[in-house]
């Protein structure tokens, strides 16, 4: 008998601290090629049409890599996780879905299901300083609530596993600073 197939998901932003689906099984995990940044303009869930937020994309950068986590699906609960997952992740289509190969911290390569962004798409924002990002971050909110709150989680989620991001240690302490003035 050969062995079933294994489905693994990578998460990089909202999806480690928020997946939305059952985790069978959770490792921290290195894809090569991208780099985390806040790149994409959020119409729907950190922000509206007339005021975007801004979300994280994997941006393909060559010689970056991207540490977060992956996650897998039990075989019974894929097809409604991959559902999900699109409707949460393609809503605007600013994202291709790929699969792509991890290493995972335990020495274990496996292929899963990415998120990365279009360059191509108008919501595409790369190549922003980190004071034009903390001024559209703080100012924004969509319908999964203040993007702020969406970076918070994301620095303090980051800083838990033990994965150093200094520009988005920086990044949440001027959206700290902008929310609060006066106090650092």
């Amino acid at each position: 008998m050969g062995e079933r197939p294994q489905h693994w998901v990578f998460a990089y932003g909202s999806l480690m601290w928020d997946p939305g689906f059952a985790v069978a099984e959770m490792a921290p995990a290195r894809l090569e090629g991208y780099a985390r940044s806040f790149c994409l303009r959020s119409v729907v869930y950190r922000g509206t049409s007339e005021v975007p937020g801004l979300v994280l994309g994997l941006d393909a950068m060559a010689g970056a890599h991207c540490r977060g986590l992956a996650l897998r699906v039990a075989e019974p609960e894929w097809e409604e996780t991959l559902a999900g997952l699109r409707a949460r992740e393609l809503t605007t289509n600013a994202y291709v879905e790929l699969s792509l190969p991890l290493a995972l911290e335990d020495g274990r390569r496996v292929e899963a299901i990415t998120y990365v962004i279009r360059r191509d798409h108008d919501q595409y924002a790369g190549a922003m300083d980190l004071h034009e990002q903390a001024r559209i971050i703080a100012r924004a909110q969509g319908g999964r609530g203040p993007n702020a709150d969406y970076l918070f989680n994301t620095a303090r989620h980051l800083e838990q596993m033990g994965i150093e991001d200094l520009a988005m240690a920086e990044l949440a302490r001027q959206v700290r600073g902008l929310l609060q003035p006066g106090q650092k």
